[in-house]
């Protein structure tokens, strides 16, 4: 299964060009939250997507469907967005392609409605008793649910990007969705690729959208997650797998590729910037419910390789999860110690959550563009902000300017905090 166009919302640009160029010449896309005014992260600061706005989405979706905006939330609004940007780019021809064999797979993180949506709906449930304000849950059905505005929900369901953009461009083949945080792209694209593979489709668009720039998810990075807190330039702040890592940093992104079946791809003469070889995933806890991330990664890179047919020594780059955080960074290192052995040392790795931040699902799929970009002018791009190799993740980490390489075969890795982890083999053109 070949890709056969490539489209990407980030904090790096909105067109491909902007993309490869902003990462190629080690532009950081962490700064100041401009959408937001304040959120529970450091400093306000993370990867926005500066350049998206709905004027950008209404020039490009079709006219018809224009009205349906309102009940896009940002998320599926960036998923949308990158969805017909990569449609675009394969540069498919709506009347010569089986709309009924052409499928949509995307991913999503949790959609949340900002505290301003649920306020006025909340505040009517809530009773003064005994002189203190107290939300009467029995009230909510009868009272509450009828305050809030009809559509609500179809705004934050996290499988309405999939919808929106299977109506876009009328493709009435195989449909999903997955929900699996910033394991979700490599698992939506490994779908796509089963899909097609089992014959049910000739074309999918497949993708993920996430943002954790947002009032009520920030809080949530807070709490759960390793922010970054640090007094230097936030375009600084991400540095995988350096010694002084001290945390990942937020951010919001999308990114969607066409796939095709091979022979339908080159009947049309159509572009080809890479083609999907296996993939793989695990989820590993111990007894007691503890995420094994080092484990759960192995897993997931061993069943890629196998699915691929392919070896360790086959792989000429690793684009790796690599956010940041200290733990969670060593237990990767570990895990591509565990799955290349002494090779795991020598193998090129790199780790573009550096320029992005962690968009949570809609990570995977920004730096799976990241290295077929790079491979297309023979690079694999390098890490941002890696100065001092730590003993204890002691990994190749490619870094400074982008490092040549004659081999086009990458694998990917991606994990959530739950211990859910997956894997793609992708061999760029």
């Amino acid at each position: 299964m070949v890709v056969t166009g490539l489209g990407v919302v980030s904090p790096l640009g909105v067109s491909l060009e902007t993309f490869w160029n902003n990462l190629s010449s080690g532009t950081s896309g962490i700064g100041p939250i401009q959408f937001l005014s304040d959120t529970a992260v450091p400093k306000n600061m993370g990867g926005e997507a500066r350049e998206f706005s709905e004027s950008l989405l209404k020039e490009i979706i079709p006219k018809r469907q224009r009205k349906f905006i309102k009940v896009m939330c940002r998320d599926i609004q960036l998923g949308v967005t990158a969805a017909l940007l990569a449609y675009q780019n394969s540069k498919l021809d709506p009347a010569m392609i089986d709309h009924d064999r052409f499928g949509v797979g995307f991913g999503a993180n949790q959609m949340l409605s900002p505290p301003e949506v649920l306020k006025d709906a909340c505040w009517a449930c809530v009773d003064d008793l005994e002189g203190e304000a107290r939300f009467q849950f029995e009230k909510w059905g009868e009272i509450g649910l009828h305050a809030m505005e009809p559509l609500w929900l179809l705004k934050y369901l996290p499988n309405m990007p999939a919808c929106h953009i299977g109506i876009c461009v009328d493709a009435r083949g195989p449909s999903n969705s997955i929900t699996m945080d910033a394991a979700s792209g490599n698992l939506v694209l490994g779908e796509a690729l089963s899909v097609i593979q089992r014959g049910a489709a000739d074309i999918m668009i497949a993708g993920t959208t996430g943002t954790w720039i947002h009032p009520t998810k920030s809080i949530h990075a807070a709490l759960w997650d390793e922010l970054v807190h640090s007094d230097d330039p936030p375009e600084t702040w991400c540095k995988p797998f350096d010694k002084n890592r001290n945390g990942s940093v937020v951010a919001e992104g999308s990114a969607a590729l066409v796939l095709e079946e091979e022979s339908h791809a080159r009947n049309r003469s159509a572009e080809i910037f890479g083609e999907l070889l296996g993939a793989g995933s695990s989820c590993v806890t111990d007894r007691n419910g503890v995420p094994q991330l080092r484990h759960a990664m192995a897993n997931a890179m061993n069943a890629a390789l196998r699915n691929a047919s392919c070896k360790p020594d086959d792989i000429g780059h690793l684009n790796a999860h690599g956010s940041g955080a200290v733990a969670e960074d060593k237990a990767e290192a570990e895990a591509i110690l565990e799955v290349f052995g002494d090779d795991g040392r020598k193998v090129p790795v790199t780790a573009l959550k550096s320029y992005l931040g962690n968009s949570g699902s809609g990570a995977g799929p920004l730096e799976i563009t990241g290295s077929l970009l790079g491979l297309r002018q023979g690079v694999i791009p390098p890490t941002l902000n890696y100065q001092t190799p730590d003993p204890e993740c002691p990994l190749n980490v490619v870094h400074g300017d982008p490092l040549t390489t004659n081999n086009k075969t990458f694998l990917k890795v991606s994990v959530t905090r739950a211990g859910q982890a997956s894997a793609l083999v992708i061999r760029g053109e």
